[in-house]
């Protein structure tokens, strides 16, 4: 294959793969995982009659990466690529794309979207696939889109079809499930390669030139004492305390240590009990009570101004209108404490040491060397914004030639970064103009940055694979992977267990590696079995709980101020994922806001404005105007709760877990009832 070779190690990865074997490439991050997949792409293409090879991933903008770093430039010249995403007409005719491309690199929600549609443009079978290549596989899973794809393709194996898609798989780290021990973590393994139908494969004889050419970064832990005085976050808890003896704590609820994430699953907790026994004071209070507390872990990974400020933009932007007496008890209480804590906010006696070590841990690294590249891992949006603007203001930081950019996950709000962002920001950051990334988890997992001699953890507790993935990031030469946390902190307990589970993971894929063939090969496929009952029971059990009550019998109410607002019967079910209310009616229940901005668009809606709640101003989700004639409130279940029957509310993350069926939305039944004059 000239002018295209892989390394040693990558080659005895791949070798399986060229012999129609279905295989998990297990290689660290930088070791060249999807380099060896386009070679097995390659190979496959030139052997396989009429082939089809599908290239899977779990981020968008994974795909565009991939399509133009390695498929394009690798197969472009002799076969046909193309790139669907979301964001790509080709995604509406699917099917007929993948008849004439011989390469599609995609989103793995595209594809079951795919498989499951009827329509014949679109409607796709794996048996069209004779490649399908699955990137960072480990999330294949539980509910994951990569599990639904493959649960298609298990239970038609389970069915003794043979026309299958041969599986390549590519991960840094399987992990361990959450395992602690060897059986488990092995357990844990066999059911990733279960779920992907593979074996699991890594480099054996070859280690020494893996080792050299992905090297490892030196591991230090940067830690500090506590601030041995803190005047503001004592100003917080006091707040909290008085919050505590204003609402009505049941008598059996412990609150643990405020300050903490374990507090903010208390009130979190708390907040949905107030709303199921409609005791609208413990539900505001505990709503209220999170902020103090994110502003709380803001203080102890940030600047108080930042924690300050955090608390500001709730109260002046994101509260509900005062409309009983809680209201005004926890506005007034804010408003009557807000000079005093933003002068403590500002008081530089009492910073933060844990900024003070990440200053000096950045300019040990950036003043010897003007070509040295990092990145800052932080575990929230809002504190990238908050790091990244602290770098810009720091004259010291400033005068070592530090230029920072931030990097979150692709969405919409102003928190997020559009795709565009993204791409410009990693151009910078290749180019030179931009030399410090400070990124969320999005920058451990796939996209394709150029090698930093620093990483730093800041803040942050993750588990063994994103820990692997972010160090993974330091591949320069002598380069730190950095861990700057308080003395006896949960982030060094974290480090250092995520490296006992890194040694399980790597000893658990041993122990399944060192199976015969035809032991391995039984425990997967009673592995497949098992799975494949369990689903069974599961979609029946689902069913049940659908079906409990009749839909009319169900009401929303706001999850703010409890008012009543539609029953469940009003409800329709829009292309299968949208939850809209068809009653004119509603409209009298809502406000109307701002205009929804999506970066992407779609083939028959487009977004509207936001609507709120007409008397607490709530969110409740947007309007979508549907093939033009039809403006419909998309609604949010997470911002409403559900009166039942029996007397029971309920308070839910997701629509799939309600507990009556929705119709689905006919467009012609519709326009029907509300613009009979397109029928005369």
């Amino acid at each position: 294959m000239a002018g295209f070779e892989l390394y040693a190690y990558q080659k005895e990865v791949a070798e399986r793969a060229l012999h129609k074997e279905n295989i998990i490439i297990w290689l660290p991050t930088g070791g060249g995982k999807t380099r060896a997949a386009v070679y097995v792409a390659k190979k496959h293409l030139e052997t396989t009659p009429r082939a089809k090879v599908v290239v899977l991933v779990n981020k968008v903008h994974l795909v565009d990466q991939h399509y133009k770093n390695e498929f394009k430039p690798h197969l472009g010249r002799d076969y046909n690529v193309l790139a669907v995403s979301g964001e790509t007409v080709e995604k509406d005719f699917f099917g007929k794309v993948l008849q004439e491309k011989d390469v599609v690199i995609c989103t793995a929600q595209i594809l079951h979207n795919a498989l499951i549609d009827k329509e014949e443009d679109k409607h796709v079978e794996l048996s069209d696939i004779t490649l399908l290549i699955i990137d960072e596989c480990h999330h294949t899973n539980k509910d994951a889109v990569y599990n639904k794809v493959m649960t298609i393709y298990l239970e038609k194996k389970l069915k003794g079809e043979k026309s299958l898609p041969q599986i390549l798989g590519l991960t840094a780290s399987p992990g361990t499930g959450g395992a602690k021990d060897l059986q488990k973590a092995v357990e844990h393994v066999l059911q990733i390669c279960a779920n992907l139908d593979s074996a699991i494969v890594s480099t054996k004889n070859a280690v020494a030139e893996l080792k050299e050419k992905v090297p490892r970064p030196i591991k230090q832990f940067d830690i500090v004492d506590a601030r041995p005085e803190d005047p503001f976050g004592d100003q917080l808890k006091s707040m909290m305390l008085m919050i505590h003896e204003f609402m009505n704590i049941p008598p059996s609820f412990r609150l643990r240590q405020c300050g903490t994430q374990e507090y903010e699953a208390d009130v979190v907790e708390l907040e949905k009990n107030g709303v199921k026994k409609d005791d609208r004071q413990l539900a505001q209070c505990a709503l209220h009570l999170r902020q103090y507390n994110d502003a709380l872990l803001i203080n102890d990974t940030l600047r108080m101004i930042d924690a300050y400020l955090s608390l500001e933009d709730f109260y002046s932007n994101k509260i509900t209108r005062e409309i009983d007496g809680t209201d005004v008890f926890l506005v007034g209480l804010f408003q009557e404490n807000q000079a005093e804590l933003e002068i403590l906010a500002k008081d530089s006696r009492y910073g933060n040491p844990k900024m003070d070590k990440l200053k000096s841990t950045l300019l040990e690294q950036f003043v010897p060397s003007e070509n040295s590249k990092g990145i800052i891992f932080s575990k929230t949006r809002k504190s990238t914004h908050c790091l990244n603007d602290w770098v810009l203001n720091d004259i010291e930081l400033k005068e070592a030639g530090i230029k920072p950019a931030i990097l979150t996950g692709a969405g919409n709000g102003i928190s997020y970064m559009t795709l565009n962002e993204q791409s410009e920001t990693i151009r910078n950051f290749r180019q030179g103009a931009v030399n410090l990334l400070v990124s969320t988890s999005v920058a451990e997992e796939g996209l394709d940055i150029p090698e930093c001699n620093l990483v730093v953890r800041y803040g942050l507790l993750t588990n063994e694979i994103a820990q692997q993935q972010a160090s993974g990031r330091a591949r320069a030469k002598d380069s730190r992977y950095s861990v700057v946390a308080q003395r006896g902190g949960k982030e060094v307990r974290r480090e250092h267990i995520n490296d006992h589970l890194k040694e399980l993971t790597e000893k658990a894929i041993a122990k399944v590696q060192e199976m015969s063939p035809r032991e391995f090969s039984k425990k997967i496929a009673a592995l497949q079995r098992e799975a494949a009952i369990q689903r069974s029971l599961d979609e029946k059990l689902k069913m049940e709980k659908r079906s409990r009550y009749p839909a009319a019998s169900v009401n929303l109410v706001c999850r703010s101020c409890f008012t009543s607002v539609a029953p469940g019967s009003d409800l329709r079910l829009l292309d299968g994922v949208h939850y809209v209310n068809v009653n004119p009616d509603f409209e009298k229940n809502y406000k109307v806001g701002g205009q929804v901005m999506l970066e992407k668009s779609f083939e028959d809606w487009e977004p509207g404005c936001k609507i709120c709640c007409r008397k607490c101003d709530k969110d409740w989700g947007y309007e979508m105007k549907y093939k033009v004639h039809a403006l419909l409130p998309n609604l949010s279940i997470k911002n409403l709760a559900l009166d039942t029957p029996n007397g029971d509310r309920l308070t839910l993350k997701k629509w799939k877990d309600i507990p009556f069926i929705v119709e689905d939305f006919s467009f012609e039944e519709y326009c029907h009832e509300n613009h009979p004059d397109l029928f005369d």
